[in-house]
């Protein structure tokens, strides 16, 4: 087992991986910028380190200045947590280079698993179902125009590099087709640094469902069952639940072996999720991998009474898993609090805390980093907690999460607390109704 590890991120992230490290009887380095130097993860970790000004790339995107601190603290391993350098190729390559473990993927996986085409044909290979599509990137308007006849329309433009939904058109009819093209190529070349463009069939009203796996260095995989994230806003996802509503038996069956089958195929080592779009008839497509721990991992924890980031820790020293696959036992939601005003198109409202009241009681966890007194930066992702409830059945999770959330106090700036509550109580929402349109309906005057 390590010695020591050093947590490549901030905020709830880096204290919940602090955590776990202290439970394991491993020392733990905080990094932080000087931004957070008064952040809950720099005051509970074993040592800290200072890595950089505000600015991300300036701090914890500054790859020479993380492995410095690894060095000098005699670190044998970085954790990224999510976000920031956590399926960057590069950084996991140095770490390698460095005799530092990188408790995550390969540089190899997660270039192979990064790049959404190449990624679409190796799942393809092991019999994944995919989205029917362009066969890689697509060289021109006049090929995807054929691409699109032969499939049908509405189909989509994916970036092959993308992400939170840029270089993403949606496109109905031909005449569409060359105006989309250029836009996406445009905005996928700003983000990206690569306007590499693919082609899929549109799958409308979709549900957004994700297979959570773990695999070891000896080759064994095994999935611990789903989550849905179909409450998205601008593909950024809200809220997360552990089962999804729309399971059923035998489909969670399908994908479970599905997710394991694409892992293995890969040789996959680590934690990881395998996401698909499941239409209405209760077909599911492959859409794409994360080669990281997921925010929305509590509600996997909660259902099944496990710590995913100690087998994280563990998969990476060495330690085989049971190859068991695990189901749900409980039902368990997750509401991203984020430092937005929702009332004002969820602008972000970084700002001192001047109070502050955690939820508890049966059946409530709270993942933050933030306190009365606290600074957001405004340098940052808006997340300041995740509210997560779990119960015996759906309807339960959901009436504790609607009183925790009725409890949270944070005042001094605008939160999503007030959205949050407001869908709890959604008709729709709790009869499991919706798919990932379900924002461009919802009544936000709260």
């Amino acid at each position: 087992m390590f010695k020591k590890i050093l947590i490549a991120n901030r905020g709830e992230i880096a204290l919940r991986i602090i955590r776990t490290c202290k439970e394991m009887g491993v020392k733990t380095v905080a990094v932080y910028s000087t931004a957070d130097r008064d952040s809950l993860h720099v005051r509970f970790a074993d040592e800290a380190v200072c890595i950089g000004p505000a600015p991300s790339k300036d701090s914890y995107l500054n790859i020479p200045n993380i492995i410095a601190a690894a060095e000098i603290t005699n670190a044998d391993a970085i954790h990224p947590g999510y976000g920031f350098l956590s399926e960057n190729a590069k950084f996991s390559a140095i770490c390698r280079d460095h005799g530092i473990k990188f408790i995550g993927a390969s540089p190899e996986m997660i270039n192979g698993m990064g790049d959404k085409a190449s990624a679409k044909e190796t799942m393809k290979n092991a019999g994944v179902p995919t989205i029917p599509g362009s066969d890689g990137l697509i060289a021109d308007v006049k090929e995807g125009k054929l691409v699109a006849a032969e499939i049908g329309y509405p189909v989509i433009l994916k970036a092959t590099a993308g992400g939170g939904g840029r270089g993403m058109r949606v496109i109905w009819k031909d005449e569409e087709f060359e105006p989309a093209w250029d836009s996406a190529r445009q905005e996928a070349g700003a983000a990206f640094g690569n306007d590499g463009i693919y082609l899929e069939k549109f799958i409308e009203d979709p549900r957004h469902i994700e297979i959570q796996i773990v695999g070891d260095q000896y080759g064994k995989v095994c999935h611990l069952s789903e989550r849905d994230c179909s409450i998205q806003r601008r593909h950024q996802k809200l809220t997360e639940e552990a089962p999804s509503p729309f399971m059923t038996e035998e489909l969670r069956q399908k994908m479970g072996e599905a997710a394991i089958a694409g892992a293995a195929a890969v040789n996959y080592e680590g934690a990881g999720t395998i996401e698909f779009l499941v239409d209405k008839h209760r077909n599911f497509y492959f859409m794409e991998m994360n080669t990281r721990i997921q925010v929305e991992h509590p509600v996997t924890e909660e259902v099944i009474n496990f710590d995913l980031i100690k087998e994280q820790i563990k998969v990476a020293a060495g330690v085989p898993i049971s190859g068991k696959s695990y189901f749900p036992t409980m039902h368990s939601i997750e509401c991203r609090i984020n430092a937005e005003d929702p009332n004002n198109g969820f602008r972000p409202s970084p700002g001192k805390i001047t109070n502050f009241h955690s939820p508890g009681g049966h059946g409530v966890r709270v993942d933050t980093h933030v306190y009365s007194g606290y600074v957001i930066p405004p340098n940052y992702d808006s997340m300041i907690a995740k509210l997560i409830t779990v119960a015996q059945t759906r309807e339960e999770a959901i009436c504790t999460m609607e009183r925790a959330l009725s409890e949270f106090v944070i005042e001094g700036i605008k939160t999503t607390i007030p959205f949050h509550l407001k869908l709890m109580q959604d008709a729709n929402y709790r009869a499991g109704n919706f798919t990932t349109k379900f924002m461009e309906t919802f009544d936000m005057n709260l």
